[in-house]
């Protein structure tokens, strides 16, 4: 991708190196280590919030986090340094998924109230509970933000075998798609699903919510692909959101944490569902054709 163009978004809290301590409150029976493992493996990409899964695997109802928004800065937050090309970075894609729903709302009669992206490491206290690094970048619609070390880049690259700065970005734009979620009332409307459904049940809720977003995730990178966008992509740039969407299918993960498969298990979609849903909004750039709840959608 080429993206230094020196614009940043104004809505990047640095909190690096600050840490609330505690940890997940998790609630309902307690879990053993197999199943924190499995969790962690399935919120490494792409998560709501990992106590979302964490929170239907104990039985609890998770951290969903739809409470009353709190968008004040943090007081231990800090400018991005300007030889931090990862934070700088995270900062422009930022930017520009907030150029790219601004227009979009407005284009339908709406007005897009921007997320603030927060960098942390190790833990960090947030409106879902004590987000941790080693759960992934996750969106907190309790208090409307992203939260990601941009340590788990290394992981992505490493682990998951999907190296390249547009899967980074693609990382960024579907925890931005949560938000969207939020803003236009899907999130509200699964979170009173959850109540009362099974666990099995909402599960298949779950994954047309995490499609929804990898949808919106290509919606976005369709304007850069148009070359709507100061950003520009380079030649195979989608095959590395591509590879990174096919890494991260629950369908492989679970082969990789226990050696078989259980659909009734999934929460984000194989990995051709988010393939195919990301490459329809990439195709389209129309949020219509992101309707994951459609009935025999995924």
């Amino acid at each position: 991708m080429q993206w230094d163009d020196g614009r940043q978004s104004e809505n990047v809290e640095d909190v690096r190196g600050s840490s609330g301590g505690g940890g997940l409150p998790f609630g309902g029976r307690s879990l053993g280590i197999g199943a924190v493992v499995v969790a962690l493996l399935g919120s490494y990409f792409f998560g709501v919030d990992p106590s979302v899964i964490l929170g239907l695997l104990s039985g609890g109802g998770g951290g969903s986090g739809g409470g009353q928004v709190q968008q004040q800065a943090p007081r231990d937050a800090k400018p991005i340094p300007a030889e931090d090309q990862k934070a700088r970075f995270a900062s422009r894609v930022l930017l520009d998924t907030e150029e790219t729903w601004t227009q979009i709302f407005a284009q339908n009669n709406g007005t897009y109230r921007k997320p603030k992206l927060d960098l942390f490491s190790g833990s960090y206290p947030t409106a879902c509970g004590q987000g941790q690094a080693a759960a992934g970048p996750f969106y907190c619609p309790g208090d409307e933000k992203v939260y990601i070390d941009l340590d788990f880049f290394k992981l992505l690259e490493q682990r998951f075998k999907a190296p390249g700065d547009f899967a980074q970005a693609y990382v960024i734009a579907h925890e931005v798609g949560h938000h969207v979620q939020k803003l236009i009332g899907v999130t509200d409307k699964t979170d009173a699903m959850r109540r009362r459904m099974s666990e099995t049940d909402y599960n298949k809720v779950s994954v047309r919510v995490e499609l929804q977003a990898d949808c919106f995730a290509g919606v976005w990178g369709h304007r850069l692909a148009a070359g709507q966008s100061p950003l520009k992509l380079d030649p195979g740039d989608v095959d590395e959101a591509l590879r990174a969407a096919t890494a991260i299918g629950d369908d492989t993960l679970q082969k990789q944490a226990r050696g078989s498969v259980v659909p009734d298990s999934f929460t984000h979609g194989t990995s051709a569902q988010r393939v195919t849903w990301f490459k329809r909004g990439m195709d389209s750039g129309d949020i219509r054709q992101c309707d994951t709840f459609k009935a025999g959608a995924p």
